[in-house]
């Protein structure tokens, strides 16, 4: 049996974020576009070096970008929408970050979740334009490892099928037309890396898990057909990842020389099909055993024995060793984390680690025997001593998840009766204006945290920064005329950390950074503990910015799907329980709220839809627990109370229904990039809670006109009614500059304003 051991994808952002500081740099023009290429370069070939001294034999290219990866083959393909004025050969850096971020006088394209993760991609636009190979980059980084480290690589590319479901600008009818023009530039990009002498090519279909109707099968049979016809030489492996594959029985008998299957997160729903179908001779099978997606050390006697199952069933005689997905979604490495209780600490597992947890399981497939590697022993005890670790065997918490009732699940009274009492009480002018939570994080409050930090500065020298720029907002807040106002967020670093380092049951690293989009970074905390509530977490700094105004100041808490989604999961007990755990402590902080006067609260739930199962027969579950979880934070408060929400890069079309069970007051909602899209959606399901849609882009530096607020102000209306319409951004301020988010907030306070005069006249009349 031949066994040879690969990754789907390793992470690019560096031990040290060396990828992102490069691109920030660049933007900011402090290197030439010549520096930057050159740095670029030098980080993807230690990455190449890095994963062949850890002992992986087939390493991957492709999986690097400058920004997003479905960027990348929008612009090798020449999808560049028309008001980026590109006019044709290779698109150039200028327009390919105009794409991902916007200028000036461009709005960026859409941006939205990669499946089921906390990654972000940039949506292609197809308007009918012809479509050219520009440059075919993946063979140019064929060629740097090839020329530079004499290695031959397997290059990786976003499959045709993938790349069409996720694009946008095609009804039914023009999408036969653009997959007859993309087509042939897949095969021309092929042939290209064939002819450089590739023996391998990987392409990603992880669109193949979704559910997948019988005219989407044959259309893939068709176009792998097509593919197979014009570049025969081509030696596919076809990558799969995030669940089971769709249509087996079809799919497994594509003309491509191998099929890499998730025995991870599609562990059963693929050994179902092993068993029914059979793997196909002919073929190599990529077997996706160690976890691509969580950082928990695998138990590496279990993955033997998986792969032993694995290989019986199939029979294949031609075997990859592979992570379930691309590691991208975790850290670099565990080496880094020296702070960490040594058993969490034992039981970790990042790239790195899952490299070499890759190569020990390749070996003892190949010689059946594990020849007295320790890692086995050492992966079991580890596991088991995390299993028993102190933090999960929390009495108090227990009693409390025992005492939920039903009843904790529901507001009082429905939301029309609440919406007349909190009319009365909070007393907003029609259209009420706010944001969602957070303003720029400057580099004096950087520094001043990172001093902190270090214990350069003392608690209460920085408590007072604090107290200081947050008074110094609530006077820009008022000066601009905003109606309810946040404090800034400005003790805060990440809206998951910041909660996370006051409960129990929460560990945080190092520099365990992963990429949530461009180059935002994050470092998700560890849950692997009971989650306990032991003190106020917000109440002070909302306190004190509430006496220094006469408005409502909101009190901001991330919600318990979005902690749990964008957190890194223990994996002994259910995500429901995690999630009720969460939403209990958060009810505790919301009592801590109301009993302080804040009477607006927003709990914040951006993450909710990206947890939901990949196939839409199976949402029911996890919308079920998930919704769930969110009432029992929030369904305590007083009916005086307003409870709002936020949400951001989500498809709302087939997601209203789960919105509208949270019971939320008011949501506002990502929408600046897909307004239009949303504008029909409500005209379809109507809206009957409070709602903002977000009328600016906060993730571009543009700052939008007044007029072109309007605009969105106006269409609006279309769909909302007066007395639901709230005016907010589309996402919280942190990363943009002071400059830029004030002159934004007053075009959008001014549009507000007109409307405002608009309806006035209007009624008078």
């Amino acid at each position: 049996m031949n066994v040879v051991s690969t990754a789907i994808g390793y992470p690019y952002i560096g031990e040290n974020r060396e990828w992102k500081r490069c691109v920030e740099s660049f933007w900011k023009k402090k290197i030439s576009e010549e520096q930057f290429r050159l740095e670029m370069k030098t980080i993807r070939l230690d990455h190449m070096k890095r994963q062949q001294s850890l002992g992986l034999e087939l390493l991957t290219v492709g999986d690097f970008t400058y920004y997003d990866r479905m960027l990348d083959l929008a612009a090798m393909f020449g999808l560049v929408p028309t008001r980026y004025s590109w006019t044709g050969g290779e698109v150039d850096l200028s327009t390919y970050y105009s794409m991902a971020r916007g200028a000036n006088d461009v709005v960026a394209c859409e941006m939205t979740k990669w499946f089921n993760t906390n990654y972000h991609y940039i949506v292609p636009e197809y308007e009918d334009q012809p479509l050219t190979l520009t440059k075919n980059y993946i063979l140019d980084y064929f060629l740097e490892a090839k020329e530079e480290l004499g290695l031959i690589t397997k290059p990786t590319i976003i499959g045709p099928f993938t790349f069409i479901q996720l694009a946008k600008g095609y009804d039914a009818k023009s999408k036969a037309l653009f997959i007859l023009k993309l087509l042939p530039l897949y095969a021309q990009a092929l042939q290209q890396l064939v002819d450089a002498g590739a023996t391998w090519i990987q392409v990603e279909e992880p669109a193949f898990v979704l559910s997948l109707s019988t005219e989407d099968v044959k259309l893939v049979q068709e176009m792998y057909k097509q593919l197979a016809e014009e570049v025969p030489d081509a030696q596919i492996m076809l990558q799969t990842y995030f669940e089971g594959l769709s249509a087996y029985e079809e799919l497994s008998q594509l003309p491509v020389a191998g099929i890499g299957l998730d025995f991870v997160h599609g562990k059963e729903e693929n050994l179902d099909s092993l068993r029914t179908y059979g793997f196909p001779p002919d073929k190599v099978l990529g077997v996706g055993v160690v976890n691509g997606r969580d950082i928990w050390i695998a138990n590496l006697a279990e993955k033997a024995a998986d792969v032993k199952a694995i290989l019986s069933l199939s029979g294949a005689e031609e075997v990859w060793i592979q992570s379930s997905c691309s590691l991208q979604h975790v850290p670099v490495t565990t080496k880094s984390e020296t702070n960490l209780d040594s058993t969490l600490r034992n039981a970790l597992a990042f790239a790195d680690e899952k490299i070499v947890e890759i190569t020990h399981i390749t070996s003892y497939v190949r010689d059946e025997d594990w020849a007295g590697n320790k890692s086995v022993s050492k992966s079991m005890l580890a596991t088991e001593a995390l299993v028993n670790h102190e933090a999960r065997q929390n009495r108090r918490v227990k009693e409390l998840v025992s005492q939920v009732k039903p009843e904790h699940f529901l507001r009082p009274i429905p939301f029309k009766q609440r919406q007349t009492l909190q009319k009365e009480v909070l007393k907003l002018p029609d259209y009420p204006t706010t944001t969602i939570g957070s303003f720029p994080q400057s580099d004096e409050v950087k520094r001043t945290r990172t001093a902190w930090r270090k214990k350069e500065i003392t608690d209460s020298a920085y408590a007072e920064f604090v107290k200081m720029e947050t008074a110094r907002w609530i006077q820009i807040q008022e000066e601009i005329g905003l109606d309810v106002l946040v404090h800034g967020e400005f003790e805060r670093t990440d809206m998951v950390e910041y909660f996370g380092e006051k409960l129990n049951g929460f560990a945080f690293t190092e520099k365990a950074w992963v990429v949530s989009y461009g180059s935002r970074c994050v470092k998700p905390p560890i849950i692997y503990g009971d989650v306990e509530w032991t003190a106020p977490m917000t109440v002070k700094e909302v306190e004190e910015a509430q006496q220094l105004t006469s408005k409502h100041v909101k009190g901001m808490l991330t919600g318990p799907v979005t902690i749990l989604n964008w957190s890194f999961v223990r994996d002994d007990i259910s995500r429901e329980q995690v999630a009720n755990q969460i939403a209990l402590a958060l009810r505790e902080e919301i009592q801590a709220l109301e009993d302080a006067g804040i009477s607006i609260i927003q709990v914040d739930e951006p993450a909710l839809r990206e947890g939901l199962p990949l196939r839409k027969e199976n949402w029911n579950e996890y919308l079920s627990w998930a919704v769930n979880a969110f009432k029992l934070a929030t369904s305590s408060v007083k009916n005086e109370t307003q409870i709002h929400t936020h949400m951001c890069y989500c498809e709302f079309n087939d997601f209203i229904e789960p919105i509208r069970a949270l019971d939320a007051d008011v949501i506002s909602i990502e929408t600046s990039r897909s307004h239009g899209e949303l504008i029909q959606s409500l005209k379809k399901n109507p809206y009957e809670l409070g709602i903002g849609l977000g009328v600016y882009d906060i993730h571009s530096p543009r700052v939008p006109s007044m007029e072109e607020i309007d605009t969105i102000l106006n269409e609006s209306l279309e769909v909302i009614a007066k007395e639901q319409f709230w005016v907010n951004p589309d996402c919280g301020l942190k990363t943009r500059h002071e400059e830029e988010t004030i002159a934004s907030l007053r075009n959008m306070v001014a549009a507000t304003q007109k409307l405002r005069e608009q309806h006035e006249l209007t009624r008078s009349n």
